[in-house]
């Protein structure tokens, strides 16, 4: 190892390969069948690399390079790179839900991280649930640990223009079910919008978790932005290789960095960006794994007077590369710098303010200033009222302004299959001004709480051109779609919500200035239809294995639907040997 490299903290992994022990020969030896020296196990620090890397997931199908490259930078640091495989959740592929998954991965991550020899880990993730799964796992043994994201995808191109991942699908199926776009176009489209390997490169929720995470000191600057074919995502995972050693010397645990401040300046990010609304979920489980205190209202109340100040899809017009050539998020950050805790930790060993302090916005059409914001609404807004008793969320910058106030009829889905069979017959009783609603899409009804919040609007009101109403449901939707949709409802309606008692015809007001969501009925006639609820036979949903477990343990989404019983920290010691 380099001079005066070594740690001054006895290291985890001498605990196996340090003994010289019939334990130390078996850890050691078996080891040895890499072809490693019998110097790396002399005080050297073993780094994990944790890769979500997967053919099925196509965001990160260039990790097993950039993996080459971070342990590149562990050995010329004077570490010892073991990389090692975790469960990969390939958003667009995995059924019924990748968020079904989300808590699996963090247990298995958690599991191989704690019953390892390893002294610090790299997490390499980028699709969706990855990362936040990743993190839940990583936060519940607190080693050192730092991200390296996948980074977005190349913009799409379409017949001379950008489009985006996502949100260009949702505006495209509406105009081919509306007639306005040939099959031709839409098979066109598809061809040119995934040009590369990378995450979506609207601001979905890879690109969001990515920007926060940085945002929060978890990765050295720019993770969230470079292209995730761009060379200097190889060279940032070369210093993350080196960083990695580094933290582990000085012991820099994951719970040193995402502290309240680091929070709050995550969401405040959040707010900026027109990040997805998925994040919240992701926050609120990491947040429970870390014991720092954080709720539902602090995404709200911490963001209330924060623009939006990337103009980017969905809320925006434009793409990720985009935003990295802008100045990616450390130049946001300066110009938020007055609203931001400059004193917050990161993982570079230098506080927040040094990493962003100087740096400058180079397309000011991309990054605005406060004073000339792209929109003057964003974060999300948490609901709450008798049909949200626990709370509900709304992404006012991805909606319609005139429908931000809204009084309507129900037309009521029982659930996704109700909705799929009934939403474009012609006899369907619905106008413009109806609020659709969809039930059992929870965290325990689905089971998974799949992104089908924003629902297809009726092909009849399509063709009559309109393009947004107001929906609520306690399902997600996607980072990158947008419209008028109320989500996260809880209650779900599966776990006895109000959501659940919701009929045809009932009306609904949504007055977004206030948080307010209520079902317009007195309160005699919900408690009637709540206890005749009770009495009703409700559908065996998994009768096995970890959809059961999850069932059975899964929180709402107040509280991150994270499983009851990973809340909170196991740390990292193991004190029986394997033999």
């Amino acid at each position: 190892m380099p001079d005066g490299s070594r740690p001054t903290k006895p290291l985890r992994s001498a605990h196996s390969y340090g003994k010289m022990d019939r334990d130390g020969f078996i850890h050691r030896s078996w080891m040895k069948i890499e072809g490693l020296p019998d110097d790396v196990f002399d005080g050297r620090p073993v780094i994990g690399i944790c890769n979500t890397w997967s053919q099925l997931t196509p965001c990160n199908i260039h990790l097993r390079d950039i993996a080459e490259h971070v342990a590149r930078g562990v050995w010329e640091a004077g570490g010892l790179p073991l990389e090692f495989p975790a469960m990969s959740l390939g958003e667009t592929q995995m059924r019924p839900t990748a968020m079904l998954f989300r808590n699996l991965l963090a247990m298995e991550v958690e599991e191989s991280i704690r019953g390892n020899p390893i002294d610090g880990v790299v997490l390499l993730g980028g699709c969706d649930k990855t990362t936040p799964g990743q993190l839940m796992g990583a936060a519940s043994v607190d080693l050192p640990t730092i991200v390296v994201s996948s980074g977005p995808m190349l913009n799409g191109k379409f017949k001379g223009r950008d489009i985006g991942s996502g949100t260009d699908v949702w505006r495209f199926s509406e105009d081919v079910r509306a007639g306005q776009m040939p099959m031709s176009d839409f098979l066109a489209a598809e061809s040119g919008m995934s040009r590369s390997p990378g995450t979506c490169m609207t601001m979905g929720t890879a690109s969001t978790v990515a920007c926060l995470t940085e945002a929060m000191g978890l990765s050295l600057a720019y993770n969230g932005t470079i292209p995730a074919v761009d060379s200097r995502r190889r060279t940032m995972a070369h210093h993350t290789g080196r960083r990695i050693v580094s933290m582990v010397r000085e012991d820099v645990c994951l719970s040193s960095i995402a502290t309240r401040a680091a929070f709050e300046n995550a969401i405040k990010v959040h707010a900026a960006i027109g990040g997805s609304t998925n994040a919240i979920l992701h926050l609120l489980a990491l947040a429970g794994r870390l014991g720092v205190p954080l709720s539902l209202d602090d995404f709200d109340l911490l963001a209330r007077d924060v623009p939006l100040l990337v103009d980017l899809q969905p809320s925006g017009r434009f793409l990720m590369e985009d935003f990295h050539y802008a100045g990616g998020l450390p130049a946001l950050m300066a110009a938020m710098a007055p609203i931001l805790d400059l004193t917050a930790p990161t993982a570079s060993g230098r506080p927040l303010g040094e990493i962003i302090a100087g740096k400058e916005i180079y397309n000011d059409a991309v990054i605005r200033s406060v004073a000339d914001p792209a929109k003057p609404e964003s974060g999300l807004w948490v609901l709450r009222g008798n049909l949200a008793p626990l709370g509900a969320i709304v992404k006012p910058s991805a909606g319609t302004p005139e429908l931000l106030h809204h009084r309507g009829r129900a037309v009521v889905f029982e659930s996704i299959e109700d909705f799929k069979a009934r939403i474009d017959d012609p006899d369907l009783s619905v106008d413009k001004d109806s609020i659709l609603v969809l039930k059992g899409c929870g965290p325990k009804g689905y089971p998974g709480m799949p992104e089908v919040g924003n629902m297809p609007l009726p092909a009849k009101l399509l063709e009559q051109g309109v393009r947004d109403m107001v929906r609520l449901s306690d399902a997600r939707m996607s980072g990158t779609a947008f419209g008028t949709v109320i989500l996260h409802i809880a209650p779900e309606a599966s776990a006895g919500g109000p959501l659940a008692i919701v009929q045809n015809g009932d009306e609904i007001l949504f007055d977004g200035a206030n948080r307010r969501l209520e079902l317009l009925i007195d309160e005699s006639e919900m408690a009637r239809r709540l206890a005749a609820w009770e009495t009703q036979p409700k559908p065996v949903l998994a009768t096995r294995g970890y959809a059961r477990l999850y069932i059975e343990h899964v929180l709402q989404a107040d509280q991150g639907c994270d499983l009851d019983f990973l809340v909170g920290s196991s740390g990292s010691v193991v004190t029986r040997e394997s033999h």
